[in-house]
């Protein structure tokens, strides 16, 4: 086993706990802070791949701005509210049934992996179009155009959403 290959491991596995640990804290802010924590090791585990340009997207764009913004509207709701959480057997349910579909998409990726097929399918044919970053920019600009279109529809949609909420809640 190569050093690469025991760094994966590692980076992997605290990402897993800091992961563990976002949805564990009772307190956002604490959780905000360990959801960074998970995001720069997911871009360590990303520079390990050779996906430098992933790497610098989830520095840049999730732990710098989604992360950022979490915590301005966390602020916004007043720290003591947004603390709050009441739990009920409707959300436990819902819970335990998401986490299980998530067990069983992580064993069928584990499962197909060790059966030996190709996993990584989408890499190889990025890697056609050049490098990194040429690949991931060619394929979604062509292939993938609509998928990117639509996400970045939802992601207006929820900006302006929150300006209007925020707008509303200051105008109070």
């Amino acid at each position: 086993m190569g050093s690469a290959q025991v760094f994966f491991y590692i980076f992997a596995a605290l990402s897993l706990i800091f992961a563990l640990l976002v949805v564990t804290r009772r307190n956002a802010i604490h959780s905000a802070i360990c959801l960074i924590v998970t995001f720069f090791f997911m871009a360590a585990v990303f520079v390990i791949l050779k996906a430098e340009l992933l790497a610098a997207v989830q520095v840049l764009v999730y732990a710098g701005g989604v992360v950022g913004l979490m915590l301005y509207v966390i602020m916004l709701v007043k720290g003591e509210e947004a603390n709050q959480v009441k739990h009920n057997l409707g959300q436990k349910i819902i819970a335990a049934f998401v986490a299980l579909l998530l067990f069983i998409q992580l064993a069928a990726v584990v499962w197909v992996s060790l059966a030996g097929k190709k996993a990584g399918a989408l890499a190889a044919e990025a890697a056609k179009f050049g490098g990194n970053t040429e690949g991931i920019g060619a394929l979604l600009y062509t292939k993938y155009l609509l998928p990117f279109e639509v996400a970045s529809v939802l992601l207006l949609a929820a900006m302006v959403g929150a300006i209007v909420l925020a707008k509303n809640k200051l105008e109070r």
